[in-house]
């Protein structure tokens, strides 16, 4: 990881990789109750929300019924640029990297903004 011209360089490899040690440090009883959900890293975010840092895409499971079943998996999407663009330095990469992949999980069980912001998952 370099610093270029005050934005941190990190590999999508070395972001990746990140993202998953976010998502082994969520509790073994939360991640078991996951549910047709997959996880995935993109250098940008939509150009109509370039700060964008995560987005789940999906129904959360407080919302599934009866006709849920045979659906495309909900998708959680983690953005690398933004990230590296708002941090000074790796230890704020990976903090920040832990709130994103905490907060969208959250979306995926039905937790609103409101209630992360409430948990201090901003």
């Amino acid at each position: 990881m370099a610093d270029n011209g005050g934005v941190l360089e990190m590999t999508r490899e070395e972001f990746e990789e990140l993202v998953g040690e976010a998502l082994d440090r969520i509790p073994p009883e939360l991640t078991r109750l996951m549910d047709n959900v997959a996880v995935f890293v993109e250098d940008e975010p939509p150009s109509d929300d370039p700060e964008l840092l995560g987005l789940y895409e999906g129904t959360p499971l407080t919302d599934r019924g009866e006709w849920y079943a045979g659906v495309l998996p909900d998708r959680i999407t983690i953005y690398r640029g933004p990230t590296l663009r708002m941090c000074g330095s790796r230890e704020e990469v990976v903090e920040e990297t832990e709130i994103t992949v905490v907060h969208e999980v959250a979306h995926h069980f039905g937790i609103d903004d409101a209630r992360l912001h409430a948990l201090g998952y901003g």
